[in-house]
């Protein structure tokens, strides 16, 4: 297979954005909240579980702690007792709490809108940094790379990485900048509807002449 070259690529991950988009026209983020401060809980709770889950959770967690100031201020057996079907959730309740307590310390209370002063709260990685950023204040810093959307940009042939990070700095120059969020719902709406990590239905995808895997399915 002849290589790919960068304008070609990135005029097919253009017609991928396109054809997701006009087939998921409703693709958004499934935990659900209020705020930033309520994702940002909903996002850490979201680790190694399913947002179903969590969005059965959270309603209890937030009645209880309505703001960091609160939860701050929580026991983390009274935590961890809500928490608890999320899995991990001795080490979630301790992540919770700490970031609640730098947020109210540092920030007055309100959930920072900087890359850099996310990652440094407990139980805030990349990873969640993107997605607060992306849905709660609506700034495009970079690409929420979880199972599916790894695992359709090496499928899809837009990137060989494995790393997450490293996908997420080669998916970024192949999108325009304010694409990155709803990448992301896309990418993993097509994972979870269409392109199964087991046995993905090519038949049914509205990519698949634009997908090099096409027929792994079959």
């Amino acid at each position: 297979m002849a290589r790919e070259s960068k304008a070609a690529l990135r005029e097919r991950a253009a017609a991928i954005f396109a054809r997701l988009q006009a087939a998921y026209p409703d693709a958004h983020c499934e935990l659900d909240f209020r705020n930033a401060y309520e994702l940002t809980a909903a996002t850490i709770l979201s680790a190694q579980c399913t947002d179903k889950r969590v969005n059965m959770v959270t309603p209890v967690l937030f009645a209880r702690y309505p703001t960091p100031a609160h939860l701050a201020h929580a026991k983390q057996e009274d935590v961890e007792a809500i928490i608890q079907s999320t899995g991990f959730y001795r080490n979630k309740a301790k992540a919770l709490i700490g970031m609640a307590q730098v947020v109210v310390r540092h920030y007055g209370g309100e959930i920072p809108r900087v890359m850099e002063d996310l990652v440094a709260l407990p139980g805030v990685g990349r990873k969640t940094a993107n997605v607060v950023l992306g849905n709660a204040f609506g700034i495009d810093a970079g690409v929420v790379v979880d199972t599916h959307v790894a695992r359709l940009s090496q499928r899809m042939k837009l990137t060989k990485e494995t790393d997450p990070v490293k996908i997420e700095h080669a998916l970024m120059p192949l999108f325009d900048r304010a694409q990155w969020t709803l990448l992301s719902h896309l990418l993993i709406w097509h994972g979870r509807k269409t392109c199964d990590a087991r046995k993905p239905r090519c038949g049914d995808c509205v990519v698949a002449d634009l997908c090099p895997s096409r027929g792994i399915g079959d």
